[in-house]
């Protein structure tokens, strides 16, 4: 949760019905008539709706020559593709997850946390065309079209019981496009792409081959991965393998024999990149989510998973029969919140209560919802827990929920969670510095597991540096040579 976002954008669930007909339409790619529920026009509206949520979720990572760099090289592939027209726009994500991902109209975006992963211009230009095939292709229009007409199913971006996926999805009402999972076909078919692109404009794809050998160690291997034929994504190792092929054949078609790479140019570019949670949009240390800019903690209940956003802090256990959601409410008092929340969701209300946590004024508020399975007809009762804070002008919100059979299991850890919200004034918390890569120079000939213990680099992180340079910790640095590290 960031600072700089003190006024919660609360997208509320949205059901998008289209009123088109099915109609054909030439694919840009393939040049082959496809039926399609949405036009161009549509495709770009919907990006350009899109786009201010997806920034409003993660943030932007604020670094001019990086926005730079991508801006650059994407118009520039983009001018070659097969829509050139589009008025692509492309932007760095304030995410340590490892993603790139395209909307329609051409919108792409890529993580900080995958611009750390890539080792060479190379291998981002590999990505970057994958991305941009995706909007050539249309694979956005594709997927819409075989779902039932009228309906998207949206996906957010924690796993949760059905039930639970209205509270879940804070930004759904534009998220959803996000989050719509392109076939293996698809995801293949952009492989492809990807190649002829990134040969096109004069970078070596070879190298965008060697990125999914990241991928499937970020993944854990093909052991702890699941099959391919669940997977909505082809097995990486798979991905090598094919890409290799296609970038052999566009490189023997396009005749050139100097392809770019350009590794240290991109290495001292992303010297200082913030690397994994940046502390001051909150972190979790020993059980306890802290927030130094806002100056606040409070305990995240044990097993459970968080997940961290600028919009709001999500924790659920793995079972997924449960669900807090902690943000900040767009209201002037917690009363004002309470009633909004109600009118919203249209809640019945079984008890209010005021008090204070910790010193702080408070609005505990219990209600339900009762929700019908559309497949069975039935009536599900939902129980919900929100808990308001006034605390420094703002008012916090932690609201969980549960099925109504189970809210005697989780009743009391969703008030314990809420009931340790405190003030945050520990210095050492607070003044917390982020993680930062670090490019390294090797001083003579040694591996990188050598150049890794020389930079003070723990051994119990060895491995996962191994992967952020896309090396074995066998591999060979020669002197002269840049490799990443990570410092404070």
């Amino acid at each position: 949760m960031k600072s700089s976002y003190p006024s919660i954008i609360r997208l509320g669930l949205l059901t998008v019905f289209f009123s088109v007909i099915y109609a054909c339409a030439v694919n840009p790619v393939t040049g082959k008539k496809e039926i399609s529920i949405m036009g161009e026009d549509r495709e770009i509206a919907m990006g350009a709706e899109a786009d201010p949520a997806i920034v409003a979720q993660f943030g932007l990572y604020q670094d001019d020559a990086m926005q730079a760099f991508i801006e650059q090289r994407g118009q520039e592939m983009a001018k070659i593709s097969h829509r050139p027209h589009l008025n692509y726009s492309f932007k760095v994500l304030d995410s340590p997850v490892v993603n790139a991902f395209a909307v329609p109209g051409g919108y792409v975006y890529f993580t900080r946390g995958i611009m750390a992963h890539f080792n060479n211009e190379a291998e981002f230009a590999g990505v970057l065309g994958h991305e941009i095939g995706h909007v050539t292709a249309r694979h956005s229009a594709q997927q819409m079209t075989k779902q039932t007409l009228g309906q998207i199913l949206f996906v957010g971006g924690m796993i949760v019981s059905p039930e639970f996926r209205e509270f879940a999805d804070v930004a759904q009402q534009s998220m959803g496009l996000l989050f719509l999972k392109f076939s293996r076909n698809h995801e293949t078919q952009s492989d492809t792409l990807g190649v002829a692109y990134s040969t096109e404009v004069g970078y070596d794809a070879h190298y965008m081959a060697d990125f999914f050998q990241t991928l499937n160690r970020l993944s854990g291997g093909s052991e702890n991965r699941i099959p391919e034929f669940a997977s909505t994504h082809p097995d990486p190792i798979n991905r090598y393998n094919n890409v290799h092929m296609h970038a052999d054949a566009y490189q023997a078609k396009d005749g050139k024999s100097d392809y770019k790479v350009n590794r240290n140019s991109y290495l001292r570019m992303i010297d200082g990149l913030i690397y994994g949670e940046d502390p001051k949009q909150g972190y979790v240390e020993n059980n306890t989510f802290h927030h130094p800019e806002l100056k606040f903690s409070f305990e995240k209940p044990t097993n459970w998973r968080l997940l961290n956003s600028p919009q709001v802090v999500q924790m659920a256990p793995e079972s997924g029969d449960a669900l807090i959601n902690f943000t900040i409410a767009q209201a002037e008092s917690m009363e004002a919140a309470a009633a909004a929340f109600q009118q919203q969701h249209q809640t019945t209300t079984t008890s209010s209560r005021n008090t204070t946590i910790n010193g702080n004024p408070a609005l505990v508020v219990e209600s339900d919802l009762v929700q019908q399975d559309q497949s069975t007809g039935q009536s599900r009762t939902l129980k919900i827990q929100n808990t308001y804070i006034t605390f420094d002008g703002l008012i916090y919100n932690f609201m969980g929920l549960t099925m109504q059979e189970q809210y005697a299991q989780y009743k009391l850890l969703l008030e314990s969670t809420a009931n340790s919200f405190r003030r945050l004034t520990d210095p050492a918390k607070i003044n917390v510095k982020p993680e930062r890569i670090k490019i390294a120079t090797a001083s003579s000939n040694m591996t990188l597991k050598q150049g890794l213990t020389s930079n003070n680099v723990p051994a119990d992180r060895h491995e996962e540096l191994a992967i952020l340079n896309g090396m074995q910790l066998s591999d060979q640095l020669s002197s002269g040579m840049l490799y990443k590290v990570i410092t404070k």
